[in-house]
């Protein structure tokens, strides 16, 4: 094996017993699960709740940031359910305007508003037997969260604009990046849908928290991307796939596709350098040296120097993306609030910035 390096020969993979053929938790060295890649302890663990939930009637809320795979894991309940060979209809909450998602989730009648020019069936009516995946939910309006709460209470909905009663016979699962409790305590959120969807949480980890999964999801998007684009990309390097798992991937697995997908097509052949990494991802994770330190005979305050030099690391986090505070505590991997006071207590300004 040259320097470790990740291959796109199953047998050359460093570390890879079991992929492929690892297809469940009860495989020790499963890699992945369905169609998700992984083996990480947080990864097995949302595989062994998958594998306890699937079969029940139970609502599953999956949180985690956005880019995590929060749809995979839900198709993944749905594939191993009962209701497998019935519809998974997915519909994202936050994508569509109020006045449209409440048809889209409960159908219309002719006539019901303007444009209404036949009856059209809803995503509760289509996935008959099945699973409605409720992607980002936490962005649903007060009024259809009513609605949904009267769908997982009573199983019933009438269309808009009708006065006939439907019966809903699917299972929900529900997705948010958002944190449904803070929501919930700011009146932005029903707490009594909460609860209701609450049944079953699972947390999907970030990327940069299952970093040691990063080999395994590389081999995989190398693999797909020859495929698709008709390229030849060997590998990556053992210097390469270092800098892929120290970077913090804030976009998640999300953004290691498209980055890989990138370079795939823009290498087309050979092997995958770290001078071929975007900048970002090259950079973007290294803490910039503080150089020679020059300690006198009278000593060197610690406590003034740390805090000078967390004082560079933040204002540096926050040049790199633009004061964009989010983004900024992910680089420095810490909350914002904890960013947001650590600001504070340095009296920094973006017109330090410039």
């Amino acid at each position: 094996m040259e320097n470790a390096a990740v291959r796109v020969k199953h047998a050359e993979f460093p570390g890879m017993i079991g992929y492929e053929r690892g297809t469940g938790p009860c495989c020790r060295d499963a890699t992945r699960y369905g169609d998700i890649i992984g083996n990480s302890r947080g990864m097995r663990e949302i595989y062994h709740l998958v594998e306890r939930v699937a079969d029940s009637e139970s609502t599953v809320v999956i949180t985690g940031e956005s880019g995590t795979g929060k749809g995979m894991v839900a198709r993944a309940i749905h594939n191993r359910s009962r209701r497998h060979d019935h519809p998974f209809i997915t519909i994202n909450c936050g994508a569509i305007p109020e006045n449209l998602l409440e048809s889209e989730l409960f159908g219309h009648v002719r006539g019901a508003f303007t444009g209404a020019s036949a009856n059209k069936p809803g995503k509760f009516e289509l996935a008959k037997g099945g699973t409605v995946f409720l992607d980002e939910i936490g962005d649903m309006s007060a009024n259809l969260q009513v609605k949904i709460l009267r769908v997982l209470e009573e199983r019933e909905f009438e269309p808009v604009g009708g006065s006939k009663t439907l019966h809903a016979d699917v299972r929900i699962i529900a997705a948010t990046h958002a944190d449904l409790e803070k929501l919930v305590r700011e009146k932005k959120f029903r707490e009594d849908l909460f609860y209701r969807l609450y049944v079953v949480p699972i947390k999907v980890p970030s990327l940069r928290e299952r970093s040691s999964d990063i080999p395994l999801l590389v081999a995989h998007f190398l693999r797909r991307f020859n495929k698709k684009n008709h390229r030849h990309v060997e590998g990556i390097s053992e210097e390469a796939l270092n800098a892929m798992q120290a970077y913090s991937w804030p976009g998640n697995v999300r953004e290691l596709r498209n980055t890989m997908e990138r370079m795939v097509v823009l290498k087309g052949k050979g092997r995958i350098e770290l001078h071929d990494l975007p900048h970002k991802v090259n950079n973007g994770s290294r803490v910039a040296p503080m150089g020679h330190v020059e300690i006198s005979e009278d000593g060197i305050d610690l406590n003034s120097a740390v805090t000078e030099y967390e004082r560079a690391l933040i204002l540096e986090s926050l040049k790199r993306t633009n004061w964009v505070k989010n983004q900024a505590a992910k680089l420095l991997q810490v909350n914002r609030t904890t960013l947001v006071e650590k600001i504070k207590r340095h009296k920094l300004s973006e017109l330090q910035a410039s």
